[in-house]
C-alpha cells in the first residue's frame, strides 16, 4: 500500500466519524509511522478500536487540550478525552517550548486516548536538540514475577538522544510483548513464541487465545517486572491516574480511559551541554562498528525501524490481506455517517 494511499485512507476514515482534519492527519501519520517501523500491533490495525471509541462517544472528536504549568517545569495536561496522538502532540510541543527556558520540562498527561508507539514523540523531541523521555501506562495484562494474575502494564519506555547524526532512539515495553503482538498472532491464526504468556492458570502457553485469557509475562524476569511496577507507580503518582486492574481504554471500546502518560524535554542548548554531542556519536559509532559478522551488524536502538521506515517510505506499506479487507469496510460503514454539505 502506497504511503500517501494509507494517510489518505486512515484521514478519511476519522473525518468521516467526525475528527477534525489536522487532528485526523497526526493521528494517520502517527498509525503510519507505527507500520512503517515494523510494529504493526501499533498502526494500522488499531484503527478498527479508535473508531468505535469515537463512536462510542469515549474519544472526543475535538479535543479540548488543557495545559496548566503547576511550576516553571512541571506542567499538567488534561487531555479532554482527545485522541491520544493529538493530546501526545500538545504535550511534546509544551514540553519542548519549555525546556529551553527552563533546561528541562516535564508534562504529566491524563484523560488521552492511546498515544501509540513512544519512538515518534521523544524522536521528535531529539529532533529539535532534546533529550526526550516518555512513560505510559496500559490495562494490567503482565503477571508479576512469580505469580499469574494479570496485575500490571505493559507499561513501556521511550527514550530518544540527539547526536551529531541520527539519534538514539528506544522505545520497548516492560512486557515480554505487547497485546497488539499477541492479537496479530490471533487474528492470523498463529502460535506465540515461547515465553511470551501464561494461560489462565499461569502455565506457559504458545496459544494466543489463551494468552488472551492468561497474562503477558514480563521481560527479563524479575528486572523486567521491577521496571514495569516502577515506571506505573511514576506515571500514576504525577498524572493522578490508575493503577494496576484500575487502567482501562486503551484496548476495549467501551470503558473511559484511565491511564496516564508522562513526556520529558532536556534542552541541551539552555543546559550548555551540546558538547557532549561528538563524544556521544563516536561512542555509537564504535559500537555498530564493533560487530563480528558483516551479514549481522551490530546495531543501537533507532537503527533497524530507521532503515525499515525509509525502505517502506519508497516501496510501500505491506499490510496483511485481512487488515486491508477490514480497512476498506471501515471505510464504507464510516462513509455513511459522514457529514453531507
Amino acid at each position: 500500500m502506497g504511503v500517501e494511499e494509507y494517510r489518505r485512507t486512515v484521514g478519511e476514515i476519522l473525518q468521516n466519524v467526525g475528527i477534525p482534519g489536522s487532528d485526523a492527519d497526526v493521528q494517520a501519520e502517527l498509525l503510519l509511522d507505527g507500520d512503517l517501523r515494523g510494529h504493526h500491533s501499533h498502526g494500522i490495525r488499531r484503527l478498527p478500536v479508535l473508531v468505535e471509541r469515537i463512536r462510542n462517544g469515549l474519544i472526543a472528536t475535538t479535543a479540548d487540550v488543557r495545559i496548566e504549568w503547576r511550576t516553571d517545569s512541571f506542567a499538567t495536561v488534561d487531555g479532554g478525552w482527545g485522541l491520544g496522538a493529538v493530546v501526545a502532540h500538545a504535550a511534546v510541543d509544551a514540553v519542548m517550548g519549555r525546556a529551553d527556558s527552563t533546561g528541562i520540562a516535564v508534562a504529566a498527561v491524563h484523560g488521552a486516548g492511546h498515544v501509540g508507539m513512544l519512538a515518534p514523540h521523544v524522536e521528535r523531541i531529539a529532533a529539535g536538540g532534546q533529550i526526550g523521555i516518555a512513560l505510559t501506562t496500559s490495562e494490567a495484562l503482565v503477571h508479576p514475577w512469580g505469580g499469574s494474575q494479570a496485575l500490571i502494564g505493559t507499561n513501556p519506555i521511550g527514550i530518544a538522544v540527539p547526536t551529531l547524526e541520527v539519534p538514539l532512539v528506544l522505545d520497548m515495553s516492560t512486557a515480554s510483548v505487547s497485546m497488539g503482538r499477541i492479537l496479530e498472532h490471533l487474528g492470523r491464526g498463529r502460535p506465540i513464541p515461547d515465553g511470551w504468556a501464561v494461560d489462565q492458570d499461569g502455565q506457559p502457553t504458545n496459544d494466543a487465545a489463551a494468552a488472551t485469557r492468561g497474562a503477558i509475562s514480563p521481560f527479563g524476569g524479575a528486572k523486567g517486572y521491577a521496571l514495569g511496577l516502577a515506571f506505573e507507580a511514576v506515571v500514576a503518582v504525577l498524572t493522578g491516574t490508575a493503577l494496576g486492574t484500575g487502567v482501562r481504554g486503551t484496548l476495549d471500546t467501551t470503558e473511559p480511559t484511565t491511564k496516564g502518560d508522562v513526556f520529558l524535554a532536556v534542552s541541551l542548548a539552555r543546559l550548555g551541554l551540546e558538547g557532549a554531542l561528538p563524544a556521544v556519536t563516536a561512542w555509537l559509532e564504535e559500537l555498530r562498528s564493533s560487530g563480528v559478522d558483516p551479514a549481522r551488524p551490530v546495531t543501537v536502538p533507532g537503527d533497524r525501524s530507521r532503515a525499515l521506515r525509509a525502505q517502506r517510505m519508497a516501496d510501500g506499506v505491506p499490510l496483511h490481506r485481512s487488515t486491508w479487507t477490514e480497512t476498506l469496510a471501515l471505510l464504507a460503514s464510516s462513509a455513511r455517517e459522514a457529514p453531507h454539505v
